[in-house]
């Protein structure tokens, strides 16, 4: 039992460290390597399949030179790589660190699997407690955080990660259970099993991490709970159905499924959250994960101690298993890079979590049930308590988010800040919430116009930018949906915000969806402003004129005759035909006096893209476009005077 438990907890752990990097070096792809509608999507595509098809290499490797050797290098060059991306000063230093820690990864996997015919307690524990720790930490990775606290526990992390890995007469699965009967042999090599197991790793790494076990993914869809009010809810709320999937998905793992056809239950849960999720409706989302989690877990469940056959010979079998878990972290990365490339080529992305969990559902359903099912290394209730206990510390440790007016009385003036964020990451292609938050508040808004917000991508690391940067300015938000429904635009006021209104924006041929979002801020005593949140797409070769027609035209209506302030990244340069939509609308530039104000590229700015229009009833003053390298953007702000009441 306890080499069971000793493999499992340090397979546990790899996968932990591998994720941590998967969150830099995802980003990484269209931050540093690239820039996302400017480079090829095609370019990128092939940097990150590159070396996923490279790590199908390893288990030649392996076979030729044994799994010990390579997977103990393999483990030190993912751990150091590790901890130095928390000192990773950005920029290509911090890529190829991550690439390294990545292709180390793939690598280490290959070589676990050769000696590990059992790996599903590992992997689920593994997946569990990423999920609870993400919670934990707001969604916010370690690896961005960089303080004591930070350093402290990715270091505990790597060194028992490192001291379980050097650990000599790691086995598992029969050869276990021979080495804990009381006659077993001291030396019993990897059974022939676990294949299926190894091959369902990849698939089951990118459902868990883009639906079944995404902490921002469930903040987000508590969100579209209470659309329509106007109010932030706290992270207690947002991270309330956490411990529920990772509960579930543990438990359905970590416990023997039913037989006959009661061993559907996993497959059919997993597909219908595959289902709900590609439906891309806010308030889909919930359910989604919550029967993406448990079916993903009885999926695995039913691959654990499978695919026996007493013909396999040892070497035979542990290179099948290498082959396996190299396909299936392959089909990892078809899957993530098919499904966000879309964002970029404009093809339909929706059926990509689909088909990934027909392939994980026929996999486990085809898996030859095991009559005599080998104990696992830790009882299925325990481990899903404790994981799911370290999940419940989320809403414990998280802080409330105002939910009203910091401001006494209808003001004479408002700030108005617009600002295009990139998901969250610097020019340097750090997760930068501090360097947002800190360019923002300079300025001290009333109200905050967001283009690119992030609430849960996996390629972006799966965090949810929003909610972390309203919480750092103490200010509520509104979301609106564009691409699907964790990316878009948002408004962050101090005021009480009243009639959300969301516009679609005709594609025209642009590469990401695109809308208008509406908010009415209630400023005392019967003032209301309206203010419209918007960042255009421009199609191939042409500017965003449709779409700059479409929102004039919204953002009039809604206005009904009150001040208006409408906003954003609207990729459109002042004197061109789609910039000449909003003052036909009778709109005038708030940034006028301070022209020329470019605002991209961040540090070197030569275009004005983003815009701050307002109606003729308010009175704009001190414009500016204050440097920063937090986003490949400058923010823009201004404040304006209300008319007199």
């Amino acid at each position: 039992m306890r080499y069971r438990q000793l493999t499992t907890g340090t397979l546990a752990l790899g996968v932990l460290l591998l994720i941590d990097v998967l969150r830099v070096w995802l980003p990484g792809i269209i931050t540093i390597f690239g820039q996302a509608a400017s480079t090829p999507a095609e370019l990128m595509g092939a940097f990150a399949l590159g070396w996923f098809v490279l790590a199908m290499g390893a288990p030649a490797v392996v076979r030729r030179v044994g799994a010990r050797p390579v997977t103990v290098v393999a483990a030190v060059v993912l751990a150091v790589a590790r901890l130095a991306l928390t000192a990773a000063p950005g920029g290509r230093t911090q890529l190829w660190l991550a690439t390294a820690g990545l292709l180390a990864g793939l690598v280490w996997l290959v070589g676990v699997a050769a000696d590990t015919d059992r790996p599903v307690p590992g992997l689920a524990l593994g997946f569990a407690v990423n999920a609870a720790v993400h919670a934990v930490l707001d969604t916010v990775d370690l690896v961005w955080r960089g303080d004591w606290v930070a350093w402290l526990l990715s270091a505990v992390a790597v060194a028992v990660f490192l001291a379980g890995t050097a650990q000599p007469g790691q086995r598992s699965g029969a050869a276990n259970a021979l080495a804990d009967a009381p006659d077993g042999p001291a030396d019993a090599a990897a059974g022939p099993g676990g294949g299926r197991a190894w091959l369902l790793a990849g698939p089951a790494l990118l459902l868990a991490g883009m639906v079944a076990l995404s902490p921002a993914l469930a903040r987000t869809g508590m969100s579209y709970l209470v659309a329509g009010d106007g109010v932030a809810r706290s992270p207690l709320f947002g991270l309330a159905p956490v411990p529920v999937a990772v509960a579930g998905f543990l438990c359905a793992a970590l416990t023997r499924p039913p037989s006959g056809w009661g061993r559907a239950y996993g497959p059919v849960a997993l597909l219908g959250g595959a289902v709900l999720f590609a439906l891309d409706r806010g308030d889909l989302l919930l359910p989604a994960i919550l029967l993406a989690a448990v079916g993903l877990g009885a999926c695995l469940a039913l691959t654990d101690d499978t695919s026996r056959s007493a013909a396999d010979t040892a070497s035979a079998s542990a290179s099948r298993r290498g082959y396996a878990v190299a396909a299936g972290m392959l089909v990892f990365a078809l899957g993530a890079v098919g499904y966000y490339s879309a964002y970029d080529l404009g093809y339909p992305n929706a059926a990509v979590p689909v088909v990934v969990a027909v392939l994980i559902a026929a996999v486990a359903f085809t898996a030859r049930p095991v009559a005599d099912r080998l104990p696992g290394p830790f009882p299925p209730l325990r481990a899903a308590a404790a994981v799911t206990a370290l999940a419940l510390l989320a809403p414990v440790l998280a802080d409330e988010v105002p939910v009203a007016s910091n401001r006494d009385g209808p003001p004479e003036r408002l700030t108005v800040v617009a600002y295009n964020i990139r998901m969250g990451f610097g020019l340097d292609g750090r997760f930068d919430l501090a360097g947002l938050a800190e360019v923002v508040e300079r300025q001290r808004p009333d109200v905050v116009l967001l283009s690119e917000v992030d609430r849960a991508w996996l390629l972006n690391g799966g965090h949810d930018t929003l909610d972390l940067l309203a919480d750092r300015l103490a200010m509520p938000y509104v979301f609106g949906p564009a691409a699907d429904p964790v990316w878009g635009d948002a408004v962050l006021s101090r005021w009480p915000v009243r009639d959300p209104r969301t516009l679609p924006l005709a594609a025209v041929g642009a590469p990401t969806g695109a809308q208008a979002l509406a908010v009415t801020l209630d400023l005392g005593d019967g003032v209301r402003t309206a203010v419209v949140s918007t960042h255009l797409q421009p199609p191939p070769g042409t500017g965003p004129v449709v779409q700059a027609r479409a929102v004039a035209d919204f953002a009039t209506r809604y206005a009904a005759g009150r001040p208006l302030v409408v906003a954003g990244d609207l990729n459109t340069e002042p004197g061109d035909e789609a910039f000449a939509e909003f003052t036909k609308a009778g709109l005038v530039d708030a940034l006028a006096a301070a022209r020329p104000l470019a605002t991209s590229p961040a540090d070197d700015p030569r275009q004005q893209i983003d815009h701050i229009f307002v109606s003729p009833g308010l009175t704009p003053s001190d414009p500016v476009a204050p440097r920063g390298t937090a986003s490949d953007h400058l923010p823009v702000a201004v404040t304006v005077t209300l008319p007199p009441r």
